[in-house]
C-alpha cells in the first residue's frame, strides 16, 4: 500500500509539476493574443499519445526503482537475522565444549564479510588445532588459517575488541613455527594489539588475562632470547612478574574464576615472587578448577604437581 500511493504521488507530480513557461501580454506571437492556454500540461507536448507513453515508462521505471529498494532492504534484514542466528548456535557449541562441530558449522560461512563470523572461526580454528587428537601437520595449516581468518575479522571491524585480542593470539601461535626471532620481531605487535583490545572493551577479563601472559612470558625470558631481541630491538621487550601479577589480579576482579589458567598463572607468579602462601592457595584453587575442557585437566595436573614439589620441600 506505501508502495501504491508513493506511486500515485509521482504520478500526480508528473502531470501537474512541469507546467510550460507564461510568456508575458503581447509577446505571444503574430495572432495577438496570450497563448498560457497552450503552455499547459499535456498540451505543451503537442502529441498526448507520445507523452502517455513518456509517463507509463517513467511511472515503470519509478515503480521498478521502488521496487528494487524494497527488495534491498529485505535482503539486509533477512541477511542481518541469519548472521544473527549463526552466531547463536556458535555461542551455544562454543559454551558447550562442541569444539569440532563449532568448526564444522561456522567454516560453511569462512567467505563471509562479518567480523563477527571471522574472528570466531579464527577462535574455532586455534581450538581445533590444540586438540590432542589433531595431528602435528594439521595443528600447523589450522593455526596459519586461525591467523588469517582472525585478520580479515580486523579489517573487516577494527573497532571490534575480539578482532584485535584474537589477531594477537593466533600472531602468537604462528611464532612457534617461525622460529624465535620471528616470535620476539612479533612481540610489540601482539602487546600492541591486547593493549587495543583492552582499551576497547576494559570487562574483557581474557584481554586483561593474555596481557599478564605477555609480562610473565619476558620477565622469564632466557638469557639467549634476551640476546636476540636486543639485536632485533633498540629498546627489546622487557617486563616483571610484579606486572604480570597486576594483570592477572586485575582479571580475576573483572570476572572471578573466570579461566583456570589464570587461577594457575596467579600460583606460578607468586611462587617466581617467592610467595608460597600465596601460591599454594591459588595453586589449590586451580586445582579444584571444574574441568570442562582437555586445557583444564592439564592444568589441574599442573597445578597439582607444583603444589607436590614445593610442599615437599618444605
Amino acid at each position: 500500500m506505501a508502495l501504491a500511493a508513493r506511486l500515485w504521488r509521482f504520478l500526480l507530480l508528473r502531470r501537474g509539476a512541469a507546467p510550460g513557461p507564461r510568456l508575458p501580454a503581447g509577446t505571444s506571437g503574430s495572432r495577438g493574443h496570450c497563448g498560457r492556454c497552450r503552455f499547459r500540461g499535456f498540451e505543451v507536448m503537442g502529441n498526448p499519445g507520445t507523452f502517455k507513453r513518456g509517463l507509463l515508462l517513467s511511472a515503470l521505471s519509478y515503480l521498478g526503482f521502488e521496487t528494487y529498494q524494497v527488495i534491498s532492504q529485505a535482503a539486509v534484514v533477512h541477511a542481518a537475522a541469519k548472521v544473527e542466528e549463526i552466531l547463536e548456535q556458535a555461542d551455544y557449541l562454543y559454551e558447550s565444549g562442541e569444539t569440532e562441530k563449532l568448526y564444522q558449522l561456522l567454516t560453511q560461512y569462512k567467505e563471509s564479510e562479518d567480523a563477527e563470523l571471522l574472528w570466531r572461526l579464527a577462535r574455532a580454528s586455534r581450538d581445533v588445532a590444540q586438540l590432542s587428537r589433531t595431528s602435528e601437520e594439521e595443528k600447523k595449516l589450522l593455526v596459519y588459517e586461525a591467523l588469517e581468518y582472525a585478520k580479515r575479522a580486523l579489517e573487516k571491524n577494527e573497532s571490534h575488541f575480539a578482532a584485535h585480542k584474537w589477531y594477537a593470539i593466533c600472531l602468537s601461535d604462528v611464532g612457534d613455527y617461525e622460529g624465535i626471532k620471528a616470535k620476539i620481531a612479533n612481540a610489540y605487535i601482539i602487546k600492541e594489539h591486547f593493549e587495543k583490545a583492552i582499551e576497547l572493551n576494559p570487562k574483557d577479563a581474557t584481554s586483561i588475562h593474555l596481557m599478564g601472559i605477555w609480562c610473565y612470558t619476558f620477565a622469564e625470558m632466557p638469557w639467549y632470547q634476551r640476546r636476540i631481541a636486543k639485536m632485533l630491538f633498540a629498546t627489546p621487550p622487557s617486563s616483571t612478574y610484579e606486572k604480570a601479577l597486576g594483570y592477572f589480579h586485575r582479571a580475576e576482579q573483572v570476572d572471578p574464576n573466570f579461566y583456570s589458567k589464570n587461577l594457575l598463572l596467579l600460583g606460578k607468579t607468586y611462587l617466581k615472587l617467592h610467595n608460597k602462601k600465596l601460591a599454594a592457595f591459588w595453586l589449590m584453587k586451580a586445582k579444584d578448577y571444574p574441568a570442562h575442557t582437555e586445557e583444564d585437566k592439564q592444568i589441574q595436573t599442573e597445578a597439582a604437581q607444583l603444589l607436590t614439589s614445593f610442599s615437599e620441600k618444605n
